[in-house]
């Protein structure tokens, strides 16, 4: 038997041992999340973190010129030899999807946030409500700290390359209280494909192979710290999304910068006003006058952004990564994203923001 057959049966092997490790949780969570991935991870951030630039972009533009140059060469070739060619793809995503899995995948399958963090997982809508108005307080008050006139948009004055370096501050702030959310040896690129990212809809992801958290340089600066305290979560493997979205969240209020405070709390609060918005559109409308203008300036520039790279392109990524997600233990798909609502409700219950 040929390397290539072997490599392509051991694909549906590899998904039936992850799919039966989706049962065991505790499991995944002991021996994978909190025993060999640490390691990985923190060698790949140690090796990668060196490059100025995203090793992982690289890596995916030379694979994606070594498919096309196969897919030329072997043209001629699909009618007489299309079992042998098609047994050399099936054995290639074998390979991938075992380093894949082995790299960061495997977190998918861990235990959930919420029982990590004794939290609770449901909430009413009228939690949500008045959870909402708590954390419009304390975003104008933030946003006053900023600027004296409620009017005026929060314009951070970093460059991007300083909020990377104040993001890991922000994460040894966090440390102190929860251990498990700890962060070391910097591994963040401005990804090469940003205009891309843009038009599919995507403020940044981590790239699995090379645990670099690549972040959209077009993004409007405000939101910036949140979404690249977001893709740090994902390296220190905490795969869904919304429990991404809670962590960065919290990495950004427990910074010692204003402008990362002011990234947080603006980042969940125009969350909570669109999960209002689905089930009660004319509350979460009455909501919007309690926010300082300057705010909804800031929102209404993610908006803005978002508006100018609408496209079919997104769409066709959307249905894809909603997809994705579902396989991967997030049964709400694109959905999970704004889940982390909940985190913030059930977390804050008893607490101060």
């Amino acid at each position: 038997m040929t390397r290539n057959k072997i490599f392509a049966l051991l694909l549906p092997l590899q998904i039936l041992i992850v799919s039966l490790l989706s049962y065991f949780p505790e499991f995944v969570e002991t021996y994978y999340s909190n025993g060999i991935f640490p390691y990985i991870s923190r060698f790949e951030r140690i090796i990668f973190g060196w490059f100025g630039f995203s090793v992982g972009d690289f890596i995916y533009g030379i694979v994606i010129l070594l498919a096309i140059r196969w897919l030329w060469k072997t043209r001629k070739t699909w009618r007489r030899n299309y079992g042998q060619n098609l047994i050399s793809i099936v054995a290639c995503l074998s390979v991938v999807y075992f380093l894949f899995t082995l790299l960061w995948a495997l977190n998918y399958r861990r235990m959930p946030l919420y029982k990590k963090m004794g939290i609770e997982r449901e909430y009413t809508e009228q939690a949500l409500i008045d959870f909402t108005k708590r954390l419009i307080e304390k975003t104008n008050a933030i946003h006053s700290q900023i600027e004296k006139n409620d009017t005026v948009k929060v314009v951070v004055p970093y460059t991007v390359d300083e909020i990377y370096s104040l993001s890991p501050a922000a994460y040894a702030n966090l440390e102190k209280e929860f251990p498990y959310f700890g962060y070391s040896h910097e591994s963040i690129k401005s990804s090469l494909m940003s205009v891309p990212l843009s038009y599919m809809g995507f403020g940044g992801y981590l790239n699995p192979f090379t645990n670099e958290a690549q972040v959209n340089m077009k993004l409007p600066l405000y939101n910036y710290p949140a979404t690249t305290c977001h893709e740090m979560s994902h390296q220190i493997g905490y795969a869904n999304e919304s429990e991404a979205n809670f962590i960065g969240y919290m990495a950004n209020v427990y910074s010692d910068d204003i402008y990362f405070k002011y990234s947080g709390y603006s980042f969940a609060l125009r969350y909570c006003i669109n999960n209002i918005a689905k089930f009660d559109e004319a509350k979460a409308k009455s909501l919007l006058p309690l926010i300082h203008p300057g705010i909804r300036k800031n929102f209404k520039e993610s908006k803005d952004f978002n508006k100018k790279y609408e496209s079919f392109i997104e769409d066709i990524f959307e249905y894809f990564y909603d997809h994705y997600l579902k396989a991967n233990e997030q049964k709400d798909g694109l959905e999970t994203y704004s889940k982390f609502t909940g985190l913030l409700v059930n977390y804050y219950k008893d607490k101060e923001l």
